[in-house]
């Protein structure tokens, strides 16, 4: 075997190992790529995740502040008929002071 002979066996390993480098770096880069992207997707489910727990509470404390409404047209009639009571058993002479 002469020199000539061996040398395309040199480049041909030569050339394997570019392309293996070649693969390894853009997969490495592939590999940066996926990582800044799901960094992203965490930061943003965070943030949502804020958003929902605030619009959570708020709703929470809305329910509490309202979840008694409904009593007040009874609360209103009862007071109603609790002053027109008192009114009947106002003695005469307080009656006509306002």
């Amino acid at each position: 075997m002469s020199a000539t002979e061996a040398m395309p066996e040199i480049l041909a390993i030569t050339q394997n190992q570019t392309l293996w480098w070649i693969t390894l770096g853009v997969g490495l880069v592939v590999a940066l790529v996926v990582t800044a992207l799901l960094e992203a997707l965490r930061q943003t489910v965070v943030k949502v995740k804020d958003s929902v727990e605030v619009l959570w509470t708020m709703g929470t404390r809305l329910a509490q502040n309202t979840s008694t409404t409904y009593v007040l047209d009874n609360t209103k009639q009862r007071g109603g008929e609790l002053l027109a009571e008192l009114e009947r058993r106002r003695p005469p002479a307080e009656r006509s002071r306002p």
